[in-house]
């Protein structure tokens, strides 16, 4: 079982505690507590368009952790990573072979041709935002930059398919149909959850077709973080010695993009969508 799937379970057992409005275990949000999380998300997205308009080469990703913490709590909203199960940081700062759940550091310096993500989360008012940007660091190979433009691409797929009536298995089938054409793997290891009251709560939002997950079916109401983390070269990875900081196992290139996304009546609604900031 991995660090996501102990987070899941155990947000399972909380989430049934709190509220009553669950369909196939998932929470359904009323129309306040969504009004909240588009508050929540806003502040994420806000911090993610600031940090990807300023990182420059020579920036440490301890500088950019600073950054986000400060304007996270400026805006009234408190890290939603930062102590989360030991977590140091309000930001995860991954480079190059880096995948997820990175710490960053003062000695960790930002090079040009690095492909960086940034994943972070704000708790407001009782509810989570959650999104990843992966950020070119100047002038990006070919490779690396078609690996970029892939993930985002195998993203915004998977969100088409966000409507009532779809299922999980229908955003994990565009995002694989995405990343294949590509010629890319997706990292099977960590995969998107929903979001809300938690960090981390039901279901499991994979991105690759799977029966071994269940295939929960879209309602009106739903927030969902979704995350493909796509790779150059294999799918497998490996958590160094800090316990948190995951990477390639053959050390190829990986991206990733997240968005917090409202299943809506008619379709979906990201929540932290960066355009017109």
């Amino acid at each position: 079982m991995n660090l996501l799937s102990q987070l899941l379970s155990r947000s399972e057992h909380e989430g049934r505690r709190l509220r009553p409005n669950r369909v196939q275990g998932v929470e359904i949000k009323t129309e306040a507590e969504i009004a909240i999380m588009r508050q929540a998300a806003r502040i994420v997205a806000t911090v993610l368009k600031e940090i990807a308009d300023r990182v420059e080469p020579g920036m440490t990703t301890a500088d950019l952790d600073a950054y986000a913490e400060r304007r996270i709590r400026e805006m009234g909203a408190t890290p939603s990573f930062k102590g989360y199960h030991g977590f140091p940081s309000s930001i995860c700062a991954c480079t190059n072979d880096e995948v997820v759940h990175g710490i960053p550091r003062q000695r960790k310096v930002i090079r040009a041709g690095d492909v960086l993500k940034v994943d972070t989360g704000a708790y407001y008012n009782g509810f989570h935002g959650d999104s990843c940007i992966t950020l070119a660091v100047g002038k990006l190979a070919t490779k690396a930059q078609m690996l970029m433009e892939t993930a985002e691409a195998a993203l915004y797929a998977g969100i088409s398919q966000v409507k009532p009536g779809n299922t999980l298995l229908d955003i994990a089938g565009a995002i694989e149909d995405v990343a294949k054409a590509g010629g890319y793997s997706i990292v099977e290891d960590y995969v998107g959850h929903g979001v809300g009251r938690n960090l981390h709560e039901p279901p499991s939002v994979f991105n690759f077709r799977t029966r071994e997950l269940p295939n929960v079916t879209l309602r009106a109401g739903m927030t969902l973080a979704i995350e493909p983390i796509l790779n150059a070269g294999g799918k497998h990875t490996r958590t160094l010695s800090d316990r948190w900081t995951v990477v390639t196992l053959d050390r190829s290139l990986s991206a990733q993009f997240e968005h917090t996304v409202l299943v809506t009546e008619t379709g979906y609604e990201i929540l932290t969508d960066r355009t017109g900031l």
